[in-house]
């Protein structure tokens, strides 16, 4: 990619994060704005504590933007407005904070994958290890958090599978994500046979879900930090106290997640 490629591509992303920002706070009725960048795993949970949130803090409009982790830190580094950053992992965290980006984050919730099939299931998929099978699964990328999860969860299967496990099931691959909302789109229009996603986003009755043994599941964390030069500092902190209080525990562990705090690093 050239270096002029590059810098349009930035300029796109930086204008697409602006356009939903935007979209999603409109002009807040002259409340103060507060934006929250998010994985896309996150999107339910987020958005029932927007409601929650601005019912308890009115002077605030909180603008919430979902995409892949990797997504929203390159957006981020490329000068995109956000008070919060909340992550599938915390390698994306690091690297803001590295760079300065960053003033401080810490884990507040856990996640585990799940296999899932259409509920026809035409593979006959019953167990992970029938993942073979599949003649066409999904993943995420190897760059975004669940792709790598997936990956690490492979590697454990196959200390009992067998070997070959990893690179047979691998060979199946017919499509790579950037987000496990994406993966699980593939399943639901019938285009694939079975895809792996965060345990948060199987949709009862759209998507048939399999657990994965526990030796070969992997524990999602989840973490969150305020943008170095963010807008609204003081929302900030409030989100983050709302996120880890009884209110926004409660709602992580009704979404599916497992709620948990962390000391800020």
């Amino acid at each position: 990619m050239t270096s002029s490629v590059r810098a349009a591509f930035a300029n796109c992303l930086r204008l697409l994060a602006a356009a939903a920002v935007a979209g999603c706070g409109g002009d807040g009725g002259g409340r103060k704005p507060l934006r929250v960048f998010a994985a896309s795993s996150l999107t339910d949970a987020f958005r029932e504590m927007e409601t929650a949130f601005e019912a308890e803090y009115p002077d605030t409009d909180v603008g919430l933007v979902f995409a892949g982790s990797q997504v929203l830190r390159f957006q981020i580094e490329q000068g995109a407005g956000a008070d919060i950053f909340a992550s599938a992992d915390r390698t994306h965290l690091e690297s803001l904070a590295g760079a300065g980006l960053l003033s401080g984050y810490r884990h507040f919730a856990g996640n585990e994958l799940a296999l899932i099939v259409p509920p026809a299931n035409p593979a006959g998929i019953g167990s992970f290890a029938d993942l073979r099978r599949a003649e066409r699964l999904v993943i995420g990328t190897e760059h975004v958090p669940v792709g790598a999860y997936t990956r690490e969860a492979l590697r454990r299967a196959g200390r009992r599978l067998g070997k070959e496990f990893e690179s047979a099931v691998l060979s199946r691959v017919v499509s790579q994500e950037s987000n496990a909302r994406l993966v699980r789109a593939k399943v639901e229009l019938g285009v694939a046979d079975a895809a792996i996603v965060y345990r948060t986003d199987v949709a009862p009755g759209r998507v048939h879900a399999i657990p994965l043994p526990p030796e070969a599941n992997v524990r999602a964390k989840y973490l969150i930090g305020t943008v170095a030069d963010a807008a609204n500092p003081e929302g900030a902190a409030r989100w983050l106290g709302f996120v880890a209080s009884a209110t926004g525990r409660e709602i992580l562990e009704r979404r599916g997640f497992v709620a948990g705090a962390a000391p800020p690093q």
